[in-house]
């Protein structure tokens, strides 16, 4: 395993909008790390409100009239949280140091192979729990987990002043790593979604962001990739500006939660070969262009290239194959996000959800096209948003009010820019339609009806979860929840605690029965060639273009299953399930080669 300076070996991803907004609160003081969404400075406000009242501490609300409000909100709440977990730190340390029972409830929460557990069982055999000694000893070993926050960097709407449009630095993502630059916190920002230039400039406007004389960032960078070759991109368009990305969180392009970035058929397993066989390079080369981009700026100059973390995320559901990615790619944490949407001391999901999660199958996750974004984003049957908005689509009123607009990014109809679930925008696209009608069969009409109405309100659906189990009044239209578990929540059916889930994590507890549940590579590889044969289906004629790229996909895809029969041939992991494995990657490998979508032209051309 990898030296961590961590207390823990996993953290918890960004996940909505609100499923992971107070986090941090919920679990700092344990030392486990996790992620805030701040995108909807909205439902920041409201939450800032809530726990000032909740801890008993001063709120001063900042509404829209408040200049800059937007980021004024983040840094606000950001603060709060930075306190809490803080006085909750100091508490729990208290605590420890006059229960042994607290003391051996702690324990059991902590990875088996941790230096602070060892240490604290030890204070426990030696019978010399003097107040003063664990106290000591909690202050030099027990760290709060960090305060992470996330910005999707394609959420950067252009905000306007009456019809003026403001300056760049006012757009929603720039605003969102503003309130973030001025917080007291010492953390990183997760950006995702893929690169924005103009966002990545602006982080040269914040001292933070750059080694201090002692080597030492403040704030840091964290990219979310899928490869290699995005990875050093970034990361090198960062360097030439005097900053340095400290991690590296690599995620499955399907086998995640929310949005979902497919590769080419690039599988995660090769995926973090190559990042643990590269490391070096990715370190070496931004070091290299980052000391120039200093020296130009005058800045101070670290001799020495910073620490570079590598983590990965997506799908993993045991201790097997979370010690697996720790052991043999060597990453520093692996991130378990959706089976925590199961657990209430973590998350913020409203009871109804929660009980729509544990009940869910296989056949009731899905990967959908309800985003605005027009990216594939993953969902669950039967939410309460789904309800909503059929009913409406019945009723003749397709369509949200749009109140946040933080995804009014579509300029068909509207120069200030539109939401593609709103109202406005279905009305505008079914009248359209309604024109063509008589141009096409009712099977098309039909199709492209719901390619129109599908798009759901992701602003208020991925946020009223958190004011339905916080007792918030909700405002405005009724739109329900939506949520964006991965496909990897149909193998978790239940409510846990906090400290089951760490025990499972660990091993020494499951909390997961279903005894068909896949291998995460096993899964990840037949949700990639489900993809492509779906790809493939709902193509009428498809172009050159289209077909070379398929060809790739599925050479991509053998080539990854040959990588797995490889790796875990003679490996010491997996043993148990290795048999299965091995049989789900030959018949993968048949259903593979069974794909047909070349003919004799086609094939002549993609050999030239």
């Amino acid at each position: 395993m990898t030296a961590n300076k961590n207390l823990h070996t996993f953290h918890i991803p960004v996940m909505g909008l609100a499923f992971t907004i107070d986090s941090p609160i919920r679990v700092g003081h344990f030392g486990i790390s996790s992620v805030i969404s701040i995108v909807d400075d909205e439902l920041i406000e409201k939450m800032n409100a809530f726990y000032s009242k909740k801890f008993n501490l001063p709120y001063q609300e900042i509404t829209q009239k408040i200049q800059d409000y937007r980021a004024e909100r983040i840094t606000s709440y950001l603060n709060l949280v930075d306190k809490i977990v803080k006085e909750k730190l100091d508490a729990f340390k208290t605590e420890l140091s006059e229960s042994k029972q607290a003391i051996t409830d702690f324990i059991a929460m902590l990875p088996n192979q941790s230096s602070v557990r060892n240490g604290l069982k030890n204070l426990i055999e030696e019978g010399t729990l003097v107040k003063e000694q664990v106290l000591h000893y909690l202050e030099n070993y027990l760290t709060p987990g960090e305060i992470d926050v996330n910005i999707m960097t394609k959420v950067d709407k252009e905000n306007f002043l009456k019809n003026e449009a403001l300056p760049v630095a006012f757009n929603d993502a720039h605003a969102s790593l503003r309130g973030f630059a001025n917080s007291t916190l010492s953390s990183s920002v997760v950006l995702s979604a893929g690169m924005n230039p103009r966002l990545y400039s602006y982080f040269e406007n914040f001292p933070d962001f750059f080694p201090d004389e002692n080597n030492v960032l403040k704030k840091k960078i964290i990219l979310k990739v899928s490869d290699f070759r995005s990875a050093m991109i970034q990361g090198n368009f960062l360097a030439k500006k005097g900053l340095w990305v400290s991690e590296y969180r690599i995620e499955s392009g399907l086998n995640c939660g929310g949005h979902a970035f497919a590769t080419d058929g690039f599988l995660l397993g090769p995926i973090m070969e190559e990042f643990k066989n590269k490391k070096q390079e990715l370190i070496d080369g931004a070091h290299q262009l980052m000391i120039k981009a200093l020296e130009l700026k005058e800045l101070h100059v670290p001799l020495q290239p910073l620490e570079l973390k590598i983590t990965v995320q997506g799908g993993v559901g045991t201790s097997e194959e979370h010690d697996f990615l720790l052991n043999y790619y060597k990453v520093d944490s692996v991130g378990w996000g959706s089976p925590f949407l199961l657990v209430p001391e973590a998350t913020c999901v409203d009871s109804e959800t929660r009980e729509l999660l544990a009940e869910a199958q296989e056949k009731d996750l899905y990967l959908s096209h309800i985003s605005p974004l027009g990216i594939p984003f993953n969902t669950i049957k039967g939410t309460t948003n789904e309800a909503i908005k059929q009913h409406r689509i019945i009723e003749n009123k397709a369509g949200s009010s749009c109140p946040k607009k933080f995804l009014a990014l579509s300029r068909e109809y509207d120069a200030k820019g539109i939401c593609t679930a709103s109202r406005k925008f279905q009305q505008k696209k079914l009248e359209a339609l309604e024109e063509e009608k008589n141009q096409m069969t009712t099977d098309l009409y039909e199709q492209k009806k719901s390619e129109i109405t599908e798009k759901a309100c992701l602003c208020v659906g991925l946020a009223n979860s958190s004011y339905l189990e916080n007792d918030i009044k909700i405002k405005g239209e009724t739109q329900g929840v939506v949520i964006c578990p991965g496909p990897n929540m149909a193998y978790f059916d239940k409510q846990v605690s906090l400290t089951e889930m760490t025990k499972h994590i660990y091993g020494n507890a499951n909390v997961m029965h279903n005894e068909n549940r896949p291998n995460m590579f096993v899964k990840e590889l037949q949700l990639y060639v489900d993809y492509l044969k779906k790809e493939i289906q709902n193509t009428i004629e498809a172009t050159v273009a289209q077909l070379k790229k398929w060809n790739t996909f599925k050479t991509n895809l053998l080539n990854g299953i040959e990588y797995y029969e490889e790796l875990f041939l003679n490996s010491v992991h997996f043993k148990k399930e290795k048999g299965g494995m091995f049989e789900a990657f030959y018949s993968i490998k048949k259903e593979l080669h069974a794909i047909e979508f070349l003919n004799k032209q086609t094939e002549t051309i993609l050999a030239e």
